[in-house]
């Protein structure tokens, strides 16, 4: 008798074991996936931090938010220097980044990316009383101030004599600008647009015809393809259901 009773309590330990072992391993396959994503947290209305806030905002931002959830990820985000992006991929620091990143040719033999989600184009910013500036030619031999590691920074250092200064954000080379320290600004024509709607426009003005229609893309490390087409398909959902609609009217005012 006590035999059999030992033999019932054993089965009834080894079936306990069994049960917290499968808990466990209930609790490993439900423990949330993180998608870190990196950005350069200065490109409004693309990716900026509010006014007296840590917290990131724009346009990439609620995009990449969306992507993740409907990926099933929890976001997290890291703010870093543009030109710090494509070597934190590379590195394995983040999984993907998002920054008003311009798919190029010479990014894509490094970096995986996603189908283009913004087509954007440079434009040229001078001072409001500047009237001598109307073009690119007029830029010939002038002062430059553009964003490190961006297409403008490319563009500006084609003009021949140019002198071109490359600053971290582009908040520190509208200063330059305003300051008198730049004849003119090369950017992206959203976030000048941008600067210009939040008060840039007392002292400055836009001049020429926009440039070089750019597609932006998310960026994902080189042999992660697979990151790249989940990141499509949830991108694709996006603009079925209308969500995409949505926050692209938020931030830019009209429809997609």
């Amino acid at each position: 008798m006590m035999k059999k009773f030992l033999m019932l309590v054993m089965m009834m330990l080894t079936a306990c074991a069994m049960l917290l072992a499968g808990c466990g391993g209930d609790k490993k396959e439900a423990a949330e996936k993180v998608l870190r994503v990196g950005t350069e947290p200065s490109f409004a209305p693309f990716e900026f931090q509010k006014e007296g806030s840590k917290e990131f905002t724009g346009f990439d931002i609620d995009l990449i938010r969306a992507i993740g959830k409907q990926m099933g990820y929890k976001v997290e985000v890291q703010n870093m220097g543009f030109d710090a992006l494509i070597p934190a991929l590379n590195a394995g620091n983040i999984d993907v980044a998002i920054a008003g990143m311009s798919i190029t040719d010479e990014r894509k033999k490094v970096v995986e990316f996603s189908d283009p989600y913004y087509t954007s184009g440079l434009i040229i910013m001078v001072n409001k009383d500047n009237n001598d500036i109307k073009s690119l030619k007029d830029l010939e031999g002038k002062r430059i101030a553009c964003q490190i590691g961006t297409t403008g920074e490319k563009k500006s250092r084609s003009i021949p004599g140019a002198q071109v200064t490359a600053f971290n954000t582009q908040s520190e080379a509208s200063l330059e600008l305003k300051n008198g320290g730049a004849d003119a600004v090369i950017n992206d024509a959203p976030v000048v647009a941008y600067y210009l709607q939040q008060g840039g426009s007392e002292s400055a003005k836009t001049v020429g015809e926009k440039m070089e229609a750019e597609d932006y893309g998310i960026a994902v490390k080189k042999d992660n393809a697979k990151l790249a087409a989940e990141i499509n398909k949830a991108m694709a959902e996006l603009k079925k259901n209308g969500e995409f609609d949505k926050i692209y009217k938020t931030w830019f005012g009209e429809d997609k």
